[in-house]
């Protein structure tokens, strides 16, 4: 999920996702070990591993400005209320409201496996990070299930580096798309998309699980175990490792470092315009689970 404005499946037998809401957890597939994960099971959001985003933007240190809409001119304010973020029965509820506050119309949730400090509760390099997952329909809303640095190392946003393992415009809930951000800082920055429209009329709306499998040399994208999207090439512009003079730092860079991961729900802005008459409040996202493993 961008913060600032910015496939090829396989024709034979595609998995049917289930529509039951937890399950339990399986093995851990073969060649990878679990490091981090997260069940939803008890009854609160757990604080060791997730803290909140709040309001309807940041401030631009590098610009001395304040960014509203998160750079998107999205309309929601990110809380940390039970009303807009919950679990309950085996599952993580962030729930869009049509309501006033703190001067936006909408209220939301966006989590993150990061202190608002700055510190990661939990980063990884390389690795699998799976989430089962579904999402609301209805024009206006963007459902996100991503990864950005623990450090930007690189520079900021997108010289960094930004993988998104799922976004859903609402309006459009047969259709997932999977994006790197990288390259220059924004405005010189470049991303990648590829969308994938779900097999033999599936939505969104159901529950499917949806992965990245990350390497030093290649990210490939999966839903329901269908891989969608490869990339082994993409560009590093951003200032070189170590503060070098050299204007580019080698390839892998900048997905060589430890990412962290978000979930968020926003309304409304540039990527698939506003809510109109016809999309109902409140919108719910609901994750199942989030795991992630390396390799053994």
């Amino acid at each position: 999920m961008a913060m600032l404005a910015v496939m090829v499946a396989s024709p034979l037998v595609f998995p049917i996702a289930s529509s039951l809401a937890a399950e339990p957890r399986a093995a851990e597939p073969a060649g990878w070990k679990l490091t981090w994960s997260d069940e939803f099971d008890g009854d609160k959001i757990d604080l060791a591993k997730w803290d909140f985003d709040l309001g309807n933007g940041f401030f631009n240190y590098d610009a001395n400005q304040w960014i509203s809409g998160w750079g998107n001119a999205e309309l929601q304010s990110y809380t940390d209320h039970p009303a807009n973020v919950s679990v309950k029965e085996g599952l993580l509820r962030i729930r869009a409201l049509k309501q006033s506050y703190q001067g936006s119309g909408y209220t939301s949730a966006r989590i993150k496996s990061r202190s608002r400090d700055g510190s990661a509760l939990f980063a990884q390099t390389y690795g699998r990070f799976e989430f089962r997952a579904k999402f609301p329909a209805g024009q206006g809303l963007w459902s996100a299930l991503w990864l950005l640095p623990a450090e930007e190392k690189y520079g900021g946003w997108a010289a960094s580096g930004e993988i998104d393992v799922v976004e859903i415009k609402g309006q459009e809930p047969s259709k997932i798309s999977g994006s790197l951000h990288f390259g220059d800082r924004w405005p010189g920055n470049q991303s990648v998309t590829e969308n994938y429209d779900l097999p033999n009329g599936g939505l969104a709306t159901d529950f499917h699980v949806y992965r990245v499998e990350w390497t030093a040399t290649e990210i490939r994208w999966y839903v329901d175990d269908v891989l969608f999207q490869t990339r082994s090439k993409w560009s590093t512009n951003g200032p070189a490792a170590g503060g070098g003079k050299d204007p580019k730092a080698p390839f892998p860079a900048p997905f060589d470092q430890p990412f962290f991961i978000l979930m968020n729900l926003a309304v409304g802005g540039n990527f698939l315009g506003n809510p109109d008459a016809t999309t109902d409040f409140p919108a719910e996202m609901q994750v199942d689970y989030v795991r992630v493993y390396e390799r053994r």
